[in-house]
């Protein structure tokens, strides 16, 4: 009897099929992000639009839409993502193409990124990030031996990459560009592509860049400004310097939520490139650590989802979480680098944090495709799985799809 009354005062645990840690800091990070948002874009958007929270509202609008994509999301399988991912690759080279074409195209501070959409803008770039990882992640799974065996499978994804990469810097785009390099090698890294290629490719790829940057005064102003933004301040390095002083007024303790001098049409793009710097301006030191730290959490949850989907023998899923793993990581540490003068200024946002409407509704569908591969190895750990969802266990060699865990 008296076992029978332990066994029911015992509570039923239920599993949990979503990674809490994961749902907590990206809405730690979403609410920080509009929070600042709201504080850095006070003042522009009063001058310019007659409401103080112009930016705002339309931010919270752009991130209602990326959760409605994101709910449609978690409803597909992974499968579903492998099968069309050649054809989202062809959209989003498509959708380059078009961006180009005068009328068609909206031009913004002398870039043609944006696809008009009655007042929005979907800028093609974003979209593209996503798709290339999409199509990585199926194009190692079926050519894996091919890509750390051979020459060809290595070079076989660079023609492609190299298309998408001669688009986005007709835009231009070189931020993106750099982004999607970065990730789609780093990806073909962790499936076995063998070193030396990569020092090859990485030798071509600096003279290739270093052409490019002599190639147009423009380019090579702003790769050289950052090594020395105050030898001219009021010019090529202004941004840059306005930047630096946010983060020296900030302190260790910043100046007060909504206390930002910079913002003051002081630093441009505060609310967008540079909300980073406004964050340490008002925040301190502890506060931009503090989000550095969320970053850093977010993005280890994510290879640790890539990683479980690996022990089970889910290629495609591990390849998936690690490309988004990547392109998170490395967008975030071009904006960081950029605002703090490590790296030469890109238009590229902070993720779950600046404005951009593009950038939000994809983070929002890239976070969701992670919830959905780890609610699937949460499934398949329990020996339960749903009725649409294809598993199937690769039969071959014990440790033919593991990856240089140790190179992380």
């Amino acid at each position: 009897m008296n076992e029978s009354s332990n066994t029911a005062q015992k509570p039923s645990t239920q599993p949990v099929f979503y990674d809490r840690y994961l749902l907590l800091t990206t809405l730690g990070l979403v609410t920080i992000g509009l929070l600042m948002l709201a504080s850095a874009s006070v003042s522009v958007s009063d001058h310019f639009y007659h409401n103080p929270f112009h930016f705002l509202i339309r931010q919270v609008s752009f991130l209602l839409l990326g959760l409605i994509l994101a709910v449609l999301v978690l409803k597909f399988d992974l499968s579903i993502w492998q099968r069309f991912g050649g054809i989202l690759l062809i959209m989003s080279i498509l959708l380059l193409i078009v961006v180009l074409i005068p009328g068609i195209g909206r031009q913004i501070n002398g870039s043609m990124r944006w696809i008009g959409i009655g007042p929005f803008g979907l800028q093609i770039s974003e979209f593209a990030k996503l798709a290339v990882i999409i199509y990585m992640a199926g194009y190692l799974v079926r050519h894996e031996k091919l890509v750390r065996e051979s020459s060809s499978g290595f070079l076989r994804p660079l023609l492609v990459l190299g298309i998408i990469g001669l688009l986005l810097l007709k835009e231009p785009d070189f931020g993106a560009t750099t982004v999607i390099l970065i990730t789609s090698l780093g990806m073909m890294f962790l499936a076995g592509a063998r070193l030396w290629q990569f020092l090859v490719l990485f030798l071509l790829v600096t003279i290739s860049l270093f052409f490019l940057a002599i190639s147009s005064p423009y380019r090579l102003l702003r790769l050289t400004t950052f090594l020395n933004p105050w030898a001219n301040p009021f010019d090529s390095g202004y941004q840059l310097t306005q930047s630096l002083i946010a983060f020296g007024r900030g302190g260790w303790f910043g100046v007060g939520l909504g206390e930002s001098i910079q913002k003051l049409f002081y630093l441009p793009d505060a609310h967008t490139d540079f909300l980073f710097a406004v964050t340490a301006e008002e925040l301190g030191l502890i506060g931009a650590v503090g989000i550095i730290f969320l970053f850093i959490l977010l993005i280890g949850r994510t290879f640790n989802i890539g990683r479980q989907a690996e022990k089970q023998g889910r290629p495609f899923a591990a390849y998936l979480a690690y490309g988004i793993g990547l392109w998170l990581s490395v967008q975030s540490m071009i904006n960081m680098g950029v605002n703090i003068g490590l790296l030469p200024t890109k238009g590229l946002t902070l993720p779950l944090m600046s404005y951009g409407g593009s950038s939000m509704m994809m983070t929002c569908v890239a976070i969701a495709i992670l919830f959905r591969i780890d609610y699937e190895s949460r499934l398949l750990k329990t020996g339960r799985r749903p009725s649409n969802l294809t598993h199937q266990r690769m039969s071959v060699r014990k440790g033919s799809y593991r990856m240089r865990r140790s190179e992380f």
